[in-house]
């Protein structure tokens, strides 16, 4: 049985329990005696093994397993929940995500046996040894001992006898096989599939018992017999049907042939063993699970779908075929009528697009929570690490983001946290010292503002000592002492975002490397976005992320600069002012506007964008207000077109040689637009 076609289920679902055992394990963590998380624990590693027993994942469904009988206890009330037993989960969390890993990058879980938490697990359970527990759980499987070699007993049919006479002659064995499976085998048809796949990878089955459709419908115990012909020796077919999972064990021999039944003429037996594996016999395993090896599997790729959404979106393709229908009729009628017929029909089109656009829209959107689940683990963690007090606090989970942007999102979000409890939050004697709870507070907040979704990291530590980055940025030679002397506290602060600046006095696997707040800037700026800090010494910082609902289709203003057309994404419009050329100020050799109490820098597209037109000398000039978080521009062009919803398309990699533009657009009329971009330009 071919189980790849499996993979991506059993990836999106491993996903979905492992993050269920990551949130239950925080609870557990602080409420040791709570039966409902336990209960919803225990769910979610038998679940896996379940299934990564039925994909053919030995490492990982032992491991689940190990996982089951200690939390088997803990139900039962023979164990308690200590800090100790806590840790040791969390170990097998991150070796099941580490399997996970492994099997997403190459559609196999790895080799690591994890024998060291297996180990911690059992000795847990009352210092069993590893291999004692399997003999224990295996033990309940076996069949009896005098009922092992059930295959002696099945009726051979004439034209059977036939088949095994030719086979005979040709110099091949006849053997008779049967197979144990364990009695906690989930499907037990899937087991017999691999086993009968195993088999033919060696040889020929001429014979089940009970029959091929039986087993196919589970209508056996937890054993059936096969007649197998072939060349190889039957210790190597034996093995190779131990290799799979959830196989007890099979014995079998070669036997002689009578006119209505079988006879022993030499038996092998094996027991199975967990820790000896020959290569052979492991080849044959990787063989017989399936043919999952081809090639990387897709994941992340799937977005669940509540059914009306996809009965609005069927109903609007419906509206858009009915419009194209109308349009086409218009179209052919030549009279007045016909062709204001034709615009009703083309502003009926302009609402049905509009429509479908919003309901794909809503069917890529996916909740923030899927990405922020993981963190307050990771800020559990950190805490031990870092020998710090302090709690994760987050709101806003149910806000949606469309699913390219979900993606992406995670490690910018991850660097920050990170940056937080590092460098954020003081030690608890300075908290203490200076009033504070020594607990120190993160938080991660998200919410949607207009077309944009905002997600804020802030805390209550020491906030960023601007004097410090400023000497720093000094000292390491990022600017000068004049530009320093001159520089405000918010351009300090942004240096922090330069490639390879970092305040860490230490190189850990936390922080110092010089990598973190760059990676930050330039992700979120690729996804549309833009990063912004505010801090108080001594009260905290905060950073707050602006990004676009959606990257498929936006609203843009449309402007002309020397008679090509570029786009200017609407969201980050402020206002569009005609401003009288005599109103241009200079500020440190800058030209400036001054706008309603704020000097605004003006940015002359014709010089940016290098058109090479002169600019005919005009009394007034066009200058659209653009805004990239608290700082303003004004961008001067020769004339607007209009606003209009466009598509964006990607710009080929060949191409992609100015930060200026972020994409391009095709128009009504076939042209190509530049879309410009905004976080570049300010």
């Amino acid at each position: 049985m071919d189980v790849s076609q499996y993979l991506e289920i059993f990836i999106d679902e491993t996903k979905e329990h492992l993050q269920s055992l990551n949130e239950h394990l925080l609870i557990i963590e602080k409420e040791p005696d709570n039966k409902d998380t336990i209960n919803e624990i225990f769910r979610a590693a038998h679940s896996l093994k379940g299934m990564a027993g039925t994909m053919g994942y030995k490492r990982m469904q032992r491991l689940t397993h190990d996982m089951e009988n200690v939390l088997s206890e803990i139900r039962n009330g023979k164990m308690s929940v200590t800090a100790e037993l806590v840790d040791v989960l969390f170990q097998c969390l991150d070796a099941l995500e580490a399997y996970l890993e492994n099997i997403q990058q190459t559609s196999d879980e790895g080799t690591d046996d994890n024998e060291k938490i297996v180990g911690e697990l059992n000795r847990l359970l009352g210092g069993e040894s590893t291999a004692a527990v399997i003999a224990k759980t295996a033990g309940k499987t076996a069949a009896p001992a005098s009922d092992e070699n059930k295959y002696r007993s099945i009726k051979i049919a004439d034209y059977e006898m036939h088949a095994f006479d030719e086979a005979v002659s040709q110099g091949m064995n006849v053997y008779g096989l049967t197979v144990y499976v364990q009695e906690s085998c989930v499907l037990k048809a899937a087991r017999a599939f691999l086993v009968f796949k195993a088999i033919e990878e060696l040889g020929e089955i001429v014979r089940a018992e009970p029959g091929v459709d039986d087993i196919e419908d589970e209508k056996f115990d937890f054993d059936f017999s096969l007649l197998v012909i072939s060349e190889h020796p039957v210790e190597k077919i034996i093995k190779a049907v131990e290799n799979v999972s959830e196989i007890a064990k099979a014995t079998g021999g070669k036997i002689e042939l009578k006119s209505d039944s079988v006879s022993e003429a030499g038996s092998a037996e094996t027991k199975e063993n967990e820790k000896e594996q020959p290569g052979e016999a492991k080849e044959q395993k990787n063989q017989a699970v399936s043919t999952k090896k081809q090639g990387k599997p897709v994941s992340n790729r799937t977005v669940r779908v509540d059914i009306e959404k996809l009965d609005e979106l069927m109903n609007l393709v419906s509206e858009l075929i009915i419009a194209k229908n109308s349009i086409v009729s218009a179209d052919s009628t030549d009279s007045g009528r016909g062709r204001n017929g034709f615009r009703d029909q083309i502003e009926y089109l302009e609402r049905v697009t509009t429509n479908l656009h919003e309901s794909v829209m809503k069917v890529r959107m996916v909740p923030i929570e899927s990405v922020v689940n993981r963190f307050p683990r990771m800020i559990r963690d950190l805490s031990k690490k870092l020998d710090k007090k302090m709690e994760l606090y987050m709101s806003g989970e149910d806000t949606e983001l469309d699913r390219t942007v979900i993606d992406e999102i995670g490690d910018p979000l991850m660097h920050l946290l990170r940056n937080s409890a590092d460098h954020g939050l003081e030690s608890g004697e300075k908290r203490i010292a200076r009033g504070k709870n020594e607990q120190g507070a993160i938080f991660l907040d998200a919410y949607q503002d207009g077309n944009n979704v905002v997600i804020e990291v802030r805390d209550d530590g020491n906030g960023i000592d601007v004097e410090n980055v400023r000497e720093k940025a000094v000292e390491r030679g990022t600017i000068t002492r004049e530009q320093a002397d001159t520089m405000n506290d918010r351009d300090i602060i942004n240096l922090l975002f330069l490639p390879s600046f970092s305040m860490s006095k230490k190189v850990s696997d936390i922080s110092g490397r010089g990598v973190g707040l760059d990676v930050v800037k330039s992700k979120i700026e690729s996804l549309g976005g833009d990063v912004e800090v505010r801090s108080v010494l001594g009260e905290g910082s905060k950073f707050i992320i602006r990004l676009p609902l959606t990257l498929a289709i936006i609203q843009a203003l449309m402007v002309e600069v020397a008679k090509e057309k570029y786009a200017i994404p609407l969201g980050t419009i402020q206002t569009i002012e005609d401003i009288p050329v005599s109103d241009i100020r200079h500020v440190q050799g800058r030209e400036v506007i001054h706008l309603r109490g704020a000097v605004i820098p003006v940015v002359r597209m014709n010089g940016i964008l290098e058109t090479g037109a002169v600019e005919e000398a005009q009394e007034n000039m066009t200058v659209v207000i653009i805004k990239k978080g608290d700082r303003f521009a004004g961008l001067v062009v020769d004339s607007l077109i209009g606003q209009q919803e466009i598509v964006i398309k990607p710009i080929g990699k060949y191409i992609r040689n100015s930060k200026l533009i972020s994409g391009a657009t095709i128009l009504g009329d076939g042209e190509v637009a530049l879309i410009l971009d905004v976080n570049t330009l300010v």
